[in-house]
């Protein structure tokens, strides 16, 4: 896989904008249970009050409040409120008596704070709050004549003209009591004294006879705007991460299919003996879909599920640092489920790849051996093998699947138990007014997005090795080393010596073999003369055409073609010069005319009538309504086979080449279109060099050199005639061939 990161490079710029909206995602799904949070907070429990300290209050109420503070906080507070008329205007133009319609001649309106100072006064007045409830809770007997009856009295009902009574005698209170109510005030935590401060905040906003109501809407109306902008922008961020992380994984596997396939093009027949046709058939689109869909899916988990953990953790220990056990417990039992099933499940992605393969194989093989099955009856036993490799290939998807199901039942019953582990802390600590209802929602909603993010983490850890198994095959075949490669300062051929070959004290061996293929071959194929080439099956024939055409390099000796060593050549300027017919035809979906100038684009069209002429294809290419338009299905599944054939001589000839090679190419043909084509090919033909690998004695009995192989070795050299008396071996082929008649 980290051998394939190059192909990341040309879309760095996408990945980066990626990765920052992904960051942006993330910021605005981890905030959304914030606000959330502030709504039932501060919006619902504190009827939109944010703050402990009010934003305007009567003089009577700030010196009620500050009766309760030290002298540092009495000094703040002093600071920080400035005293004016009701009729003068705020900083948005409205004039306060009608923001607070209960209001004196004179109010006391806070200034614009900066957030710390904000925080200051609203623990002052919270704790000058909570100093009156210990206060009221502990007065002295002498004390409880003014009315009111503390063990009846409860703060959030409490108004503020029952309370300013008793002023007169708090100032007698002695110093002791006021003390030690401070003192336990100081001793709680600053939830419970800021919720504390907002209850009476709420009652100075009462007193001046502001709309609690509207506060409260308007609260609300803010934060659930927010929400909605923060949610359409991590939307917004999510198609754009989408579209981003879409464009680059085709963008990938486009170049990687182009760079897997230009390899596969390159390969010598050496490479091709490595890898299977359809393992790099697979190779090609199956792995590189594997690496496109982890891309896509990929690119997203590995960079939100990392924001979303950490993230969702540090918010969630700000809610509640208390609860983060809960939290730690299940994300330990989430990934040592998800461990688990990995462990099960990861072998298996490695088989069902080697499977695919098998799949496509046994396929490719009864596609294009239908007609061999067939006639030997054999389609029983075919079925029978591709049914046992795809029973085992259901078989193992369906155990993954199986295993794979697991997770999401799983994870509900994990998310549903810290759910209910959840509410049953969070219920206690509420109860002890150490936490608020909506700290404890938010909490319950980051310990969701932290288990999510663990198991996004844990699916790239399983879509990863599998991915990973189809980048290792990938880089294998882009990590080939070429045998056979161009050189770099190429030669040019001689024009004196155009269309000759020669062979030079030639060996070769394949790959891994112990014995020499061709032992010592040393030949000469001149231009105007035909060179036939002829033996037993396995003696080497198609070696010397491979060879001439550098399918393979010569182990050992030289290969010359037009007086220059073809491994001193580059590979395409040597095929222009060589014209070749394969033993098996092979030709390409589309039309004939197509197939004709497949070997060169520009041959015109009296070249193309002229190889149609000599191949002896006029006849059933005019047959067809489109004569030359006519289309060629794929696999050439609608010509017959010496159709075949004669138009991939066809295909050989149009190209106009120096050299003609035609290994074993007329045994498709009867003897009748044999001799015509050979007619043909010497009269208009004559001053090309033409090498025939042939089994059949009749169609090289002409040439002007027979090659006699047996075991790699030339055991003879000459015409037909001279053959027959001097070599052993070409007498025996000849005589297992021809009449007594055609041997005198």
């Amino acid at each position: 896989m980290i051998k394939l990161a190059k192909y990341l490079k040309p879309f760095t710029l996408g990945l980066i904008v990626a990765i920052v909206l992904l960051f942006g995602q993330a910021m605005g799904d981890l905030y959304l249970p914030n606000f959330m949070s502030d709504i039932v907070n501060v919006g619902i429990q504190q009827n939109g009050i944010e703050h402990a300290a009010p934003d305007a209050i009567t003089p009577e109420a700030i010196k009620m409040i500050t009766s309760f503070m030290d002298d540092s906080e009495k000094s703040l507070v002093e600071e920080n409120y400035t005293l004016l008329a009701s009729s003068e205007k705020n900083t948005k133009d409205k004039v306060y008596k009608t923001i607070y319609p209960s209001a004196g001649e004179e109010l006391y309106v806070k200034r614009e704070l900066d957030e710390r100072t904000s925080e200051q006064l609203d623990r002052a007045f919270g704790r000058a709050t909570w100093t009156f409830i210990e206060i009221m809770k502990d007065m002295p007997p002498q004390f409880r004549d003014t009315g009111v009856n503390p063990e009846k009295t409860d703060v959030k009902t409490l108004e503020l003209k029952e309370v300013y009574p008793m002023l007169p005698m708090l100032d007698n209170l002695p110093e002791s009591a006021m003390k030690a109510a401070r003192d336990k005030a100081l001793a709680n935590n600053e939830t419970m004294l800021k919720q504390s401060g907002i209850v009476f905040a709420k009652a100075f906003y009462d007193e001046l006879g502001a709309n609690i109501s509207s506060i409260q809407t308007a609260y609300i109306l803010k934060i659930g705007l927010w929400m909605i902008i923060i949610a359409f922008l991590a939307g917004m961020a999510t198609i754009m991460v989408s579209f981003l992380s879409s464009k680059i994984a085709t963008g990938v596997a486009r170049n990687l299919r182009k760079d897997v396939f230009n390899k596969i093009e390159s390969f010598s027949n050496n490479e091709f003996d490595k890898f299977s046709t359809a393992s790099l058939i697979t190779r090609s689109t199956n792995d590189v879909s594997q690496i496109q869909q982890l891309l896509t899916i990929g690119i997203r988990m590995t960079f939100y599920a990392p924001f979303m953990g950490i993230g969702g953790v540090i918010m969630a220990v700000r809610k509640s640092a208390s609860m983060s056990w809960i939290l730690a417990i299940s994300v330990i039992v989430t990934i040592g489920m998800l461990m688990v099933i990995m462990t099960i499940a990861l072998p298996k992605f490695k088989a069902i790849q080697k499977l695919i393969d098998r799949i496509n194989l046994i396929s490719r093989e009864n596609l294009s051996g239908l007609m061999v099955i067939r006639a030997f009856g054999t389609q029983k036993y075919e079925e029978e093998r591709f049914v046992g490799t795809n029973s085992q290939l259901t078989k193992t998807n369906l155990f993954v699947n199986r295993v794979m199901t697991f997770i999401m039942p799983m994870m509900m019953i994990i998310m549903n138990g810290l759910t209910l582990l959840i509410i049953w802390v969070g219920a206690h600590q509420i109860a002890q007014s150490t936490m608020q209802v909506g700290d404890m929602m938010a909490f319950m909603q980051y310990a969701m997005q932290v288990l999510m993010a663990f198991m996004m983490i844990s699916m790239m850890f399983i879509m990863v090795p599998r991915a990973a198994v189809s980048g290792e095959r990938i880089a294998e075949v882009l990590a080939t080393e070429l045998t056979i490669i161009d050189p770099k300062d190429p030669k040019e051929f001689s024009a004196s010596k155009k269309g000759l070959v020669e062979f030079k004290n030639v060996y070769f061996r394949y790959n891994n073999a112990e014995e020499y293929a061709l032992c010592d071959i040393s030949f000469v194929a001149k231009p105007g003369e035909t060179t036939a080439i002829i033996g037993s099956t396995g003696s080497g024939k198609s070696t010397i055409a491979n060879l001439a055409l550098r399918f393979y390099d010569a182990t050992k000796g030289q290969v010359m073609v037009e007086g220059v060593d073809v491994r001193e050549v580059s590979q395409k300027v040597l095929r222009s010069k060589i014209g070749y017919v394969p033993q098996t035809a092979v030709l390409l979906s589309g039309t004939i005319d197509f197939n004709l100038k497949y070997g060169k684009q520009d041959i015109t069209e009296k070249d193309v009538q002229s190889a149609v002429d000599i191949s002896q294809s006029r006849d059933f290419v005019e047959e067809r309504p489109e004569a030359l338009d006519s289309y060629i299905s794929q696999g050439a599944t609608n010509v017959s086979g010496g159709q075949k054939q004669r138009l991939s001589i066809a295909r050989a000839l149009a190209k106009n080449p120096d050299i003609l090679i035609f290994d074993d190419s007329f045994s498709a043909l009867d003897f009748k279109t044999d001799a015509a084509l050979r007619k043909s090919l010497k009269e208009k033909s004559s001053n090309l060099t033409i090498i025939v690998v042939a089994q059949r004695v009749g169609t090289i009995m002409d040439a002007e050199q027979i090659i006699v192989l047996d075991q790699g070795e030339i055991v003879g050299r000459g015409t037909h005639k001279e053959l027959l008396g001097s070599c052993k071996t070409y007498y025996e082929i000849a005589s297992s061939q021809l009449s007594k008649e055609e041997l005198s």
